[in-house]
């Protein structure tokens, strides 16, 4: 069965209800066993138009679609973030936490871009409010299951951040070579387990998760 498209209802709807920017919010990496957990956010206005055509949850589309769609994302929303938390910060603080402070580090570029935060909603993909916990001050946030599919700021965050991490993890080859970044991106393949057995883990590696 086809999955429709990502639409602006939910936007709108918190628009009428007086925020004055959507920030759509999506996290990547949450299950990785190497590299950061990364966390894209995307402010949207009442007044943007029309979205790249094709933009999706980025799970839903090939890494070659991505790249075609992430510099038209950013041109239809150019207040968008990406803040990282490493494998390190996984480790010492757990996920959970991990999450949080990349949010706070994409809010803070957020607001040093010009973003009126506090008059902002963030609208955050799943059931769990991780990112206030992490702020000492909090805008509202809205929780939404299967928002990275449903809203397009969402899918937007998503496309964004996934493409930038995955960015990053292929460049990690040239300095951690034999590990499969440019393939696994550092989830855990049966090559990217095979190469810690050989090689041992990395400081890029969670070491928390391979106990």
């Amino acid at each position: 069965m086809a999955v429709a498209d990502p639409s602006n209802a939910v936007e709108l709807e918190l628009f009428a209800a007086g925020a004055r920017l959507v920030i759509g919010c999506d996290e990547v990496g949450r299950g990785a066993i190497a590299g950061p957990v990364a966390v894209g956010m995307t402010a949207m206005s009442a007044l943007h138009g029309p979205w790249p055509v094709g933009l999706r949850d980025s799970k839903m589309l090939s890494e070659k679609r991505r790249e075609l769609l992430e510099p038209l994302t950013l041109q239809w929303a150019p207040l968008s973030a990406v803040g990282y938390a490493d494998a390190t910060e996984v480790d010492s603080i757990g996920i959970s936490a991990a999450l949080g402070l990349a949010g706070k580090r994409a809010l803070i570029q957020l607001h040093e871009a010009g973003v009126d935060v506090m008059s902002s909603v963030v609208l955050l993909d799943g059931s769990t409010d991780w990112l206030s916990t992490a702020l000492n001050v909090a805008p509202r946030v809205h929780t939404r299951v299967k928002a990275d599919r449903d809203c397009v700021s969402v899918a937007a965050a998503s496309v964004v951040a996934k493409v930038h991490r995955d960015r990053m993890m292929i460049d990690a080859d040239g300095e951690y070579p034999g590990y499969h970044w440019p393939s696994n991106k550092g989830y855990g393949s049966a090559a990217h387990f095979d190469a810690i057995r050989s090689l041992g883990a990395t400081e890029l590696h969670r070491h928390t998760w391979l106990r």
